[in-house]
């Protein structure tokens, strides 16, 4: 028996963001950049901006012999990725060494990644959000509706991020006889398996922690404060993600926001440190775990600036101690906290509970 499938481009539209990163990459336009700020980074809403401005810039982007070329081999990665062809995959991993920095927002992992691009000599001011930082591609749990699968939107983002790093990265440095390419991965916790084999075996993954109460705090501060009312409201990207985590954790989408604010950003991030393990991303050894705090996250940049030979130096990293600003929300944490590291001792791997309870 015979059957023929075809697929084209209305069941696999081009991502507004691939088409915007080619339309500027082409016409030496600048990028946005704005990832790697440390203390004013914003929580953005999805850009309706973006989508109509990919759509005018389509047509210009395919009549150029690169365009054409790049989006064509987004779409071979894409096919080997439905398919089940892991040689499409090999001239990547044998050329590239991505270094992931993977943790939950506000953990510290902008300033991370920040300054391995810097290690690497190149600076994080000009690498454009798409290449450097999480939003993309787009890993999450799944979902399924009218034009969308959450499987498949997930292999053509990272198709499409490959893509743009053969583009981006092509006359970069070589060390080891890899390119380096730095990548804020939060959304890896999601599918790990998925993520370890695109990327490939030389990859390496430093994992950022921090205790809830303090991150729950920095994500608020960064979402305009509190709500009045102490209730849970998603006003950004990383409040949306924790409101979206606890509706697959079974909390009904209507009560949420009836829920105290710290009981729905616990329960995300509870949830994202078991994804964090079971997902397959453990899979690869190469794991480096980061605690927050000063000293912890300023010597790690170091031994990035040390191990690629740079002339730089670290910049500080910025803590703020909020140990007391909420003593009900510390008692509600420490159990969440516990479980994690009991799962995570159950699997094999090593929890710093000590560094996480000091709460920066």
């Amino acid at each position: 028996m015979g059957v023929e499938i075809t697929f084209t481009d209305k069941q696999f539209p081009v991502s507004p963001i691939f088409v915007d990163f080619l339309y500027r990459f082409q016409n030496g336009l600048p990028f946005d950049t704005t990832w790697h700020d440390q203390l004013s980074e914003e929580l953005v809403a999805a850009n309706q901006e973006l989508t109509q401005m990919a759509d005018r810039h389509a047509f210009e982007v395919m009549q150029t012999a690169q365009g054409q070329r790049v989006i064509g081999r987004s779409y071979q990665l894409l096919a080997a990725f439905l398919t089940g062809e892991p040689s499409e995959l090999r001239n990547l991993h044998e050329r590239y060494k991505f270094i992931c920095i993977v943790g939950v927002p506000r953990h510290g992992g902008s300033y991370l990644t920040k300054e391995l691009f810097r290690a690497i000599g190149m600076q994080a001011e000009g690498v454009p959000n798409v290449v450097a930082h999480d939003g993309f591609p787009d890993l999450s749990p799944f979902d399924f509706a009218k034009g969308y699968n959450a499987m498949t939107n997930m292999q053509q983002n990272m198709a499409e991020y490959l893509a743009m790093v053969e583009t981006y990265f092509a006359d970069s440095r070589i060390f080891n006889h890899l390119i380096v390419v730095p990548k804020k991965a939060t959304k890896a916790a999601y599918h790990g398996a998925f993520f370890d084999k695109s990327l490939g075996p030389n990859t390496e993954y430093y994992i950022t922690l921090r205790h809830p109460v303090a991150a729950a705090i920095s994500t608020y501060e960064k979402s305009t404060g509190l709500p009045p009312d102490g209730k849970y409201r998603a006003r950004g990207n990383i409040e949306e993600w924790a409101r979206r985590d606890n509706i697959y954790a079974g909390i009904p989408v209507d009560k949420i926001p009836t829920l105290d604010y710290f009981d729905v950003y616990l329960n995300y991030w509870e949830h994202y440190h078991y994804n964090l393990v079971l997902t397959g991303l453990r899979q690869n050894p190469n794991w480096t775990i980061v605690s927050y705090g000063q000293e912890r996250m300023q010597a790690c940049a170091s031994a990035f600036h040390q191990r690629f030979k740079s002339k730089a130096t670290p910049e500080a990293f910025k803590v703020f101690s909020n140990k007391d600003r909420h003593p009900e929300w510390m008692k509600k944490a420490e159990p969440a906290i516990l479980r994690v590291r009991d799962m995570w001792h159950s699997v094999g791997q090593a929890f710093p509970l000590d560094e996480v309870m000091e709460a920066w």
